[in-house]
């Protein structure tokens, strides 16, 4: 450990205005799993369900200020493709190819919308498919789509045309435009009326909103409770899978393998076939001896708001070792350990230290683990890289439980980890370029070489 590692003068994540374009790109990438591992019918299917939309979204947004990769994506992510689809049994929601609310088609987008009509069609349509009258189904969803124009594909398109030019006019920009899609333009200029800037961009009021910095509109982007405030992020990660789907299909198909192996993205950080891992004890204790590992420092973790969980490599006898080897990290993520306890102190005041209840394995121990933990995987474990952690769900008040959903939150947001709530731990995944994390958070070797500065610089 480097000397006199304590803690950081400032957040070294913080959002500065040079970060800021860095910060897109990694929300991009950090909230690209849900589309691969949840679109309908699978991504493969969505993409190309999507892409027979091309041209007809291209019409819709010719002579306007609407980037068509823009409509295509929001296509792909409300949709996947489907005109038929709908987010709920209940036809005043969210239908059609983009998602459309009646409310918002008929009074602001000047929509066609039935709902009456809509409703009894929707029965009819549910008659004709239970008797296998394909005839009569095509027939009955014309008919929708003339009493509920959200369901007619050329004329949904044309209406979020028309809302993104809309939010735009009210707006300024086209980032805040796309973000106000789903959460709205009203909710979207509360949002920035409570950060107390109205012309900045979306990226600044998402990063440099904080529980402990304009607070006020942190809260409110979280008090909207439905993913609102990533939407922009998870439309940039459509897009570039669109793109991807055209360019390089091979390496999306790659992408998809790899984020559809677990409930995050931790394989795709860390692909088995790319990846340094511990096969056996004596790999683990070569890792220590050549610094790919470090042993867990116990009073700096306690400084930083970590405690060790004495029951940590409990089942090492098992394979002829002692619980020591199996308490010790990459530096990237000690480094990242470190970030969250003191981040969720700083927040919530609370002294209690996180609990750590796992960290390296080799893959003999994980086999031992696989016989009496059903959460235990069989197969390639992120544990044995050692990138990974797990903290106890237990925690000390609300606050804390808070502070620690914030932190993890906005480090996927930065693509420095991927993380799944499991019964009894949070289990997280590091990628490899937290590095820039080891300065700030004291954790470079001795002999490396340093800034002398304790904070990242602006």
């Amino acid at each position: 450990m480097s000397p006199g590692a304590g803690l950081p003068a400032s957040d070294p994540l913080a959002w500065t205005k040079s970060r800021s374009d860095d910060y897109v790109l990694r929300a991009t990438s950090g909230y690209a799993h849900v589309l691969y591992a949840k679109t309908a019918d699978g991504l493969a299917t969505g993409v190309r369900r999507t892409a027979g939309w091309r041209s007809t979204i291209e019409q819709a947004a010719k002579g306007t200020d609407v980037d068509p990769d823009t409509l295509e994506a929001i296509v792909l992510l409300e949709s996947a493709g489907r005109p038929e689809a709908q987010a709920s049994n209940d036809l005043a929601g969210a239908v059609g190819l983009t998602q459309i609310v009646a409310e918002t088609g008929q009074n602001l987008l000047h929509m066609h919308v039935d709902l009456t009509a809509s409703r009894k069609v929707a029965k009819q349509m549910q008659r004709a498919a239970s008797k296998g009258q394909a005839k009569r189904l095509e027939t009955l969803r014309a008919e929708r789509r003339r009493v509920d124009e959200r369901f007619d594909p050329r004329k949904a398109l044309a209406a979020t045309v028309r809302y993104l030019d809309f939010a735009r006019s009210r707006l300024g920009r086209d980032d805040l435009a796309i973000a106000s899609y789903h959460m709205g333009v009203g909710n979207l200029q509360t949002a920035m009326g409570r950060y107390g800037d109205a012309n900045i961009p979306y990226a600044q009021l998402f990063f440099d909103s904080t529980p402990t910095h304009h607070a006020a509109a942190w809260r409110f982007l979280g008090s909207l409770g439905d993913d609102s405030s990533t939407y922009l992020w998870r439309i940039d990660a459509a897009r570039q899978i669109m793109a991807l789907s055209r360019e390089d299909p091979i390496e999306l198909k790659r992408r998809t393998e790899l984020m559809t192996m677990r409930n995050s993205s931790e394989v795709l950080m860390h692909p088995p076939d790319g990846t340094l891992h511990f096969d056996t004890p004596d790999a683990v204790r070569a890792g220590y001896a050549d610094g790919t590992l470090v042993h867990l420092p116990r009073a700096y973790l306690a400084a930083h708001g970590v405690g060790i969980d004495p029951q940590m490599g409990e089942l090492a006898s098992q394979v002829g070792e002692k619980p020591a080897l199996y308490r010790g990290l990459r530096r990237e993520a000690l480094a990242t350990l470190a970030y969250l306890g003191t981040g969720v102190r700083s927040i919530s005041g609370s002294r209690t230290p996180l609990r750590l209840t796992s960290t390296v394995r080799d893959a003999e121990y994980q086999a031992k683990l696989g016989d009496v933990e059903i959460q235990a995987t069989h197969s390639y474990s992120l544990h044995t890289t050692g990138f990974t952690f797990d903290l106890a769900r237990q925690y000390s008040s609300r606050d804390q439980a808070m502070a620690l959903q914030f932190l993890l939150d906005r480090l996927t947001a930065l693509n420095l980890i991927s993380w799944v709530r499991e019964p009894g731990a949070i289990h997280v995944t590091v990628a490899t370029d937290a590095t820039r994390l080891m300065e700030p958070m004291g954790v470079l070797p001795k002999d490396a070489a340093h800034t002398g500065h304790t904070a990242a610089s602006p």
